[in-house]
């Protein structure tokens, strides 16, 4: 069995009380977010949780056990499916919320988020949208099934990673995938992510926007 990984802090100066926990399931997402350009509004940690949904409720319950990451926010990253008919490999999907058979995990401000995820990335097409959990490779029939009950992108983690981040107290989460198969472009199998070169990329260049999503908690409100 894989055990999950953890990376320790991001080295950079602090600016509020909350850290901000960074999670993703591959090593090849981990490779991504931990080599991209970074401006730290906050102390962060990158979290490598392992694949599936036990992995990431196990990773993510024992990492919120650190009293240092006491009401961190949490993003959910990495890649995904895309469900919607046109979704090329390199689209983003910011989730408003996401889904697995426990129920729903809402977003916090996911129009913020996905707002600054488009100035991060430039050019991309960014999709926001209800982003659900599944424990297999999603094809034919099953996609245009999940899509038909409104998500817009499904991967194995997310749903996992936010709903236990949640059950371990009050905290903001988010999450956001680059999409690298979709119904017009499918993987043999979702550890490949062959032709995925621009996934990569724009999973690490989308890392400011996470601590520009973040930041906007810290700000004072009007």
């Amino acid at each position: 069995m894989t055990r999950p990984t953890t990376a320790g802090p991001l080295p950079g100066p602090a600016a509020g009380p909350a850290p901000l926990v960074i999670a993703c399931a591959l090593t090849i997402e981990r490779l991504a977010l931990r080599t991209g350009t970074r401006v730290r509004a906050a102390p962060a940690r990158v979290l490598r949780t392992g694949m599936g949904s036990e992995a990431a409720d196990r990773a993510v319950a024992e990492a919120l056990r650190d009293p240092a990451l006491a009401g961190a926010a949490v993003v959910a990253t990495g890649f995904c499916a895309g469900l919607g008919s046109g979704m090329r490999p390199g689209d983003l999907v910011v989730a408003d919320e996401v889904r697995d058979p426990r129920g729903v995990t809402r977003c916090a401000e996911a129009d913020v988020l996905a707002a600054a995820v488009a100035r991060a990335v430039p050019g991309r097409t960014v999709h926001t949208g209800p982003l659900t959990g599944c424990d297999h490779v999603v094809r034919g029939p099953e996609r245009a099934r999940l899509r038909s009950q409104g998500a817009v992108a499904v991967d194995m983690e997310s749903a996992a990673t936010l709903y236990t981040a949640r059950r371990t107290g009050p905290r903001r989460v988010a999450a956001v995938r680059v999409v690298v198969d979709a119904p017009e472009h499918e993987l043999v199998r979702i550890g490949t992510v062959r032709g995925g070169i621009s996934a990569f990329r724009v999973l690490r260049a989308v890392i400011p926007a996470f601590h520009e999503w973040h930041r906007s908690s810290l700000l004072p409100r009007r």
